[in-house]
């Protein structure tokens, strides 16, 4: 592509790079100059005009945006139509963002001309979410480089929906009934990805009766959330798993506030220890792991490693020792 000043009577077809206000109307930036353009800019003394020429072997903007976004967008994704050398991923559903970082970082290596932002890997996204922008820079680029940027980042991005639809709740109690503040908050998580939780169910916070009630549980994921925090992986909420015939992978995590979480199995089900702080509306780890476990995921230790960084999350107000009281 060549872009510069260019004289007026020798510009038709070149694409405007300013735009320029007319008696007839204003002639924007991006668009194609036509003789009775060029004529209008010449009436008025528009001796010369800043513009691109597009050269045999590019792509103008729009055309080599929606190939790119094309290539980009795996499952779950729809596409805007190109306009300004712009095409936005959409999510179709609720569901999270599955990012090939890699392959993203490959794309954006090709030329710097040739863009796409996305969210950050396992984002949760709803229904009409954007996902990733793709943008070209300038008006055109070699479409030598679109092909390279698309076979670098082929599928790179997805929406991932829910692949579990029911959930059982089992809240523990050390005196009284638990509140329904937990509940009400974990059934406002669920909601959003379209998951369904069904009737309450109350233990003694022992694990014997946790157990009994992690085996009957009819969800297709189980959450435990315990009447007294989960502090070591002995504690009553994974006892009770393995007493059950289940497994726990994982106690604890990088995130705070989110660090007592517990993640099991048993016959295959998933087991979410969920920490206090779960109670609360608040985004906190618990959020990452769920997201991740309802849609499918099999978390791993490296995972969980790997949510250290970013993983100091916004302050709550309803913690009961907030991290800035602790002294130096």
């Amino acid at each position: 592509m060549k872009f510069g000043e260019l004289p007026t009577r020798d510009a038709a077809g070149a694409i405007l790079a300013h735009s320029i206000a007319l008696p007839g109307g204003r002639l924007r930036k991006g668009h194609v100059l036509k003789p009775a353009d060029i004529a209008a800019l010449v009436s008025v003394g528009h001796e010369s005009v800043i513009a691109a020429r597009l050269e045999a072997a590019d792509l103008g903007e729009d055309v080599a945006a929606a190939r790119l976004a094309s290539a980009l967008a795996g499952e779950g994704l729809r596409l805007t139509k190109a306009a300004t050398g712009r095409v936005n991923l959409l999510a179709e559903a609720p569901g999270i963002a599955r990012i090939d970082a890699a392959k993203v970082n490959a794309f954006n290596a090709v030329n710097p001309m040739i863009t796409v932002a996305t969210l950050p890997p396992s984002h949760r996204v709803d229904a009409g979410t954007m996902v990733a922008t793709v943008k070209i820079i300038s008006y055109g680029v070699p479409g030598s480089d679109v092909e390279k940027a698309a076979a670098a980042g082929q599928d790179a991005l997805q929406a991932i929906a829910p692949t579990i639809r029911t959930a059982t709740l089992i809240e523990t109690r050390t005196g009284e009934d638990p509140s329904a503040k937990g509940r009400a908050a974990l059934r406002g998580r669920l909601d959003r990805l379209d998951v369904t939780l069904d009737g309450r169910v109350i233990v003694d916070h022992r694990a014997v009766p946790l157990a009994e009630a992690i085996k009957t549980a009819k969800g297709q994921v189980v959450f435990v959330l315990t009447a007294s925090a989960t502090s070591d992986p002995d504690d009553v909420g994974p006892a009770a798993v393995r007493a059950a015939g289940g497994v726990v992978t994982q106690f604890g995590m990088p995130v705070d506030p989110g660090n007592l979480l517990f993640l099991g199995q048993i016959g295959g089900k998933p087991v979410i220890g969920l920490p206090g702080c779960a109670r609360s509306p608040a985004l906190n780890g618990a959020d990452w792991v769920m997201e991740r476990v309802l849609c499918g995921i099999d978390l791993t230790p490296d995972d969980f490693a790997q949510m250290g960084v970013g993983g100091l999350l916004k302050e709550i107000p309803t913690r009961p020792k907030p991290r800035g009281d602790i002294e130096d």
